[in-house]
Parts: structure tokens; C-alpha cells; sequence
């Protein structure tokens, strides 16, 4: 999971571009990057580090343009080296920088083809290099000094004929615009929007979410539909076309859950209200099933399920008490690679308030349940702040399966209720009892009938349906060896040690 961003401005973007990956921060704490283009040239900054790490006053004045692009990078393919840091970029045709969130199901066939029939060379292990080059190839089928927006789009559907699986892009065609496009399902969000600049004249501003426009002072137009490609124009122009079949949109179901800020708004489903409904949903559960149990307590795991924690604590009327102060200055343990950073990272990051826990019986709530290592560690510390009795309900049903759309959700071996039932990973994780939400019961939850037209979603990690990109029991063999926490390990290890690709 990533977080991408483009501008067209009549001002400097370097400033909005910054603000708004700061706001995406959550999508992906490993790198950061923004290339802007000023007078024919390029600029580009990317490293590895959160947004305010990479991003300096000396590296900001150097960033000069009114239109640009920036990322920040989630690694679920490839390797955390600073060389997969986005954008990436290729100088011909035209010069193309690119930004990408999602993930290619065809990444290895695609790479071959790459080298074998398009003749390019590729230096990395990300599929972003990969699509960045099909871009270009394609692109450069019908070479003209001066293309026209389609042009672009005419060379966008032959991409979209070559790829599958799960994207959200953003491209810099060097003096010439922005370039975005959406997997033809929806499974990845985007989002543009606009407001009036200097003259009259119109800005544009594309982002993974909703809550990167509102703060730039964009007002929201509308989400791009699957499969469909924008073109917003050096000379503050922009163009649509629907370049595969349209399709009801599919957005990722974890998405609501987890991933996307409360603030944000995709596909015209508001993430809080619909985990407000989560909250509503396991409540109604709760209350049928654990008639004979006894709760003093609501207790969130901060920060993603405290909306549906509060909804749980009205609904059965208990009090609802921050009992977990978080430390807000570590990253998503979710995202962590190997178990024991994870394992380190929880108690770094939460500390119990102990008057909280004594002596009573503590219903924690957490968004999803991956791994089960953040919920064994987070029970074992309520105990040793005191508590009676541990129960946990996660606001969705069990993680049974791997993503492959872009999310890095590990092997299958490594997540909890793989092969489990509730009872196992009850006992496994040291609770009193254990309750999911119903996949029926969150799909609800996320439906909002009155404001959007979605009415499916990519649930694969939770029903091992996945509704693009052709995958079978050999495809996820092959990534669970390449997801695996031992592979993760040894992939940092040769990252840290080799020399610098260009």
C-alpha cells in the first residue's frame, strides 16, 4: 500500500506535494519521493525515510515547478532499498516519472516480456519499474514531437491489455502533464479534484485519498472510475476516457477497515461512517452471543478502532475508557517486517494505563486481526496492568488470506486464522474469548446506498476470492516464498549490502 499524489498548479507545488504525502503518510512509511518539473528540467528528491525525513529545507528549495508528482512507499514487492524509492523514471519517450500504489499480479511475465520483446532493461525487483516501462514502450509505438491527450490514452490501452492486478498511478510526462489511471476494478483508490489559481485559471490535484485534496484546498470532484485515465495538462486543461470496459467499481474492503484515514471519503463511502457501522454490526453480535459474559470496559487498540470501539460501548451500554496511550512517533507494526521487530515494536508503542485494567474484565477492540502478534502482546500487557478477565472482538472477520493487490499481508502460513477456528486463535493470542465481525455484516457496514454506487468489494482476504489477475494455488505459492518474514530478513540484509544500483 502506497500513497501517491499529482499537481498542476500555477504556483510551486513542492509545498502541496509535501503536505499532502504527509497526509498520506500512513499509506507507507519506507520512502518517500516527489519529482517536479521547472523550465524543461526535472527535479527530483527520493529516499528512504518518513516524509519529514527525506523532505529538507535545502532539498525543498531545489524542487521548483508548478506541476509535479509525489509517493510514499509501502514495500510489498521488491526490497526496501532506496533505489525502489518513487517516483521512478525513464527519459524516453519524452521523459516519463511515475508513481504507483497497488501491485502487479503479472509482474514476473510482464518483466520478461520487457526484455525480450520490448528490449528494456529492468534494475529492480518492484513491479513499478516494470509498469513504468510497458508505459513507455507503449508510448513510444507512435513517436510524435508533439502528442495529444490521445495519444496518451491510445498507448494507456494497450497498458491496460498487458497488466493485471490492483493500481492507482500517477505519471509525469515531462512538458506535457499528469497522466492517472485506475485498475479496472477500483480496487486501488483515486481521487481528483480542483479549485480556482492565479488568473481564473483552473488546478488540478490527484491523491490516493480524499483527505490530501480537502487540506490543499481542492474542492473534490469525483473519484476516476475503474479502468478510466486522466489527462491534466501543462496548459491547465484536463480530459477523461474510459479505457477498458466499464466496470462497477470494487474497492478493496480493507481499505475501510484499516488502511484508509477516518477523514477520507472513497468512492463516495465515508470511511468513519462506515466504521461507526462496523462498531453498530459487532455490536449487535456481541450482545447476542456473549449474553452470560460480564464487560466494564470498552478499551480500543489506538488508532484505526476507536470509531467502531466507541459505536460497541453505546450499543451495549459499557463505559468506554482509553486504556492504551499510544506513542505516536512509531510506525504501523502491520507494515513491520519479521516478528520480533513487531513483537519490540508494540510495547514501544503502547503503554496500558494501569487504573484502567485493575480488577475488571476488558473488552479490547481492534480493526483486523493479521498476525495475532499486536493482540498476544496487547493481552499480556492488560494482565500485567491488572486485568480480570481479556476479551477481544476485531471489527473484521478473519484474515485468512494473502493480498495480492497491493497490500502485504504475509504468507499464509503467517496469518493467524489460516486453517484456524475462532476457538485456536483464541487460545493462541492468551484472550478470555474472541469474536469477529460477519463478512456479510462488514460489507453492509460499508455500503452507503444513498451517496455511492458500490455495492461489491475485494474481500479476498478475507473469502480467498480474488476477482483480478488470475490467481491460483501456484501464484500464491510463489509469493507466500516471497512474503515469508525469513525472505524479508535476508532481502533487507542483501539491500543494506549492496552497491547502490543507478
Amino acid at each position: 500500500m502506497c500513497g501517491v499524489v499529482g499537481i498542476v498548479s500555477t504556483s510551486m507545488v513542492n509545498q502541496p506535494i509535501f503536505d499532502a504525502l504527509t497526509l498520506l503518510q500512513h499509506r507507507g512509511q519506507d520512502a518517500a519521493g516527489m519529482v517536479t518539473n521547472h523550465e524543461g528540467k526535472l527535479c527530483l528528491r527520493k529516499d528512504n525515510g518518513l516524509v519529514s525525513e527525506v523532505f529538507r529545507t535545502r532539498h525543498m528549495k531545489k524542487l521548483l515547478g508548478n506541476i509535479g508528482i509525489g509517493h510514499a512507499r509501502y514495500p510489498t514487492a521488491g526490497t526496501s532499498s532506496s533505489a525502489e524509492a518513487q517516483p521512478l523514471y525513464v527519459n524516453s519517450p519524452y521523459g516519463i516519472s511515475l508513481a504507483h500504489n497497488g501491485n502487479l499480479t503479472n509482474a514476473q511475465q510482464l518483466s520478461q516480456e520487457v526484455f525480450e520483446s520490448d528490449l528494456r532493461h529492468i534494475n529492480t525487483s518492484s513491479d513499478s519499474e516494470v509498469l513504468l516501462n510497458i508505459l513507455a514502450h507503449e508510448l513510444h509505438q507512435n513517436p510524435k514531437l508533439t502528442p495529444t491527450p490521445d495519444d496518451f490514452f491510445n498507448a494507456l490501452e494497450r497498458v491496460y491489455k498487458r497488466i493485471e492486478g490492483g493500481y492507482a498511478v500517477v505519471a509525469l510526462i515531462t512538458g506535457y502533464g499528469i497522466l492517472a489511471f485506475r485498475d479496472p476494478d477500483g480496487i486501488r483508490p483515486l481521487i481528483y479534484g480542483s479549485k480556482e489559481g492565479a488568473n481564473g485559471t483552473k488546478e488540478y490535484m490527484i491523491a490516493s485519498e480524499s483527505v490530501a485534496l480537502d487540506a490543499a484546498g481542492f474542492t473534490v470532484e469525483r473519484d476516476i472510475k475503474p479502468g478510466e485515465a486522466v489527462f491534466m495538462s501543462t496548459d491547465h486543461k484536463i480530459y477523461f476516457r474510459q479505457c477498458t470496459p466499464e466496470k462497477a467499481p470494487r474497492p478493496c474492503l480493507f481499505e475501510y477497515v484499516y488502511f484508509a484515514r477516518p477523514d477520507t471519503v472513497i468512492d463516495s463511502i465515508s470511511v468513519y461512517k462506515a466504521r461507526i457501522e462496523m462498531g453498530v454490526k459487532l455490536a449487535k453480535k456481541i450482545a447476542k452471543e456473549w449474553q452470560n459474559i460480564d464487560i466494564d470496559v470498552v478499551i480500543p487498540i489506538p488508532d484505526t478502532s476507536r470509531t467502531a470501539a466507541l459505536q460497541i460501548a453505546h450499543e451495549i451500554n459499557v463505559p468506554f475508557r482509553e486504556g492504551l496511550v499510544k506513542n505516536r512517533y512509531i510506525g504501523r507494526t502491520f507494515i513491520m517486517p519479521g516478528q520480533e521487530i513487531r513483537k519490540k515494536s508494540v510495547r514501544q508503542k503502547l503503554n496500558p494505563v494501569p487504573f484502567e485494567f485493575q480488577g475488571k474484565s476488558v473488552l479490547l477492540v481492534d480493526d483486523s486481526i493479521v498476525r495475532g502478534t499486536t493482540s498476544k502482546e496487547i493481552i499480556e500487557m492488560a494482565r500485567e496492568a491488572g486485568a480480570k478477565k481479556v476479551y477481544i472482538a476485531s471489527a473484521a472477520p478473519e484474515v485468512r488470506y494473502p493480498n495480492v493487490y497491493g497490500i502485504d499481508m504475509p504468507a499464509a502460513n503467517e496469518l493467524i486464522a489460516n486453517n484456524r477456528n475462532v476457538d485456536e486463535i483464541c487460545q493462541l493470542i492468551g484472550a478470555d474469548g474472541l469474536i469477529f465481525q460477519d463478512l456479510d455484516d462488514l460489507i453492509e457496514a460499508c455500503i452507503d446506498e444513498k451517496h455511492s454506487n458500490v455495492r461489491a468489494f475485494d474481500t479476498s482476504v478475507f473469502s480467498g476470492k480474488y476477482i483480478a489477475g488470475n490467481i491460483d494455488e501456484s501464484y500464491l505459492g510463489k509469493l507466500e516464498k516471497k512474503r515469508n518474514d525469513s525472505q524479508k530478513v535476508a532481502e533487507k540484509a542483501r539491500a543494506n549490502d549492496m552497491v547502490q544500483p543507478l
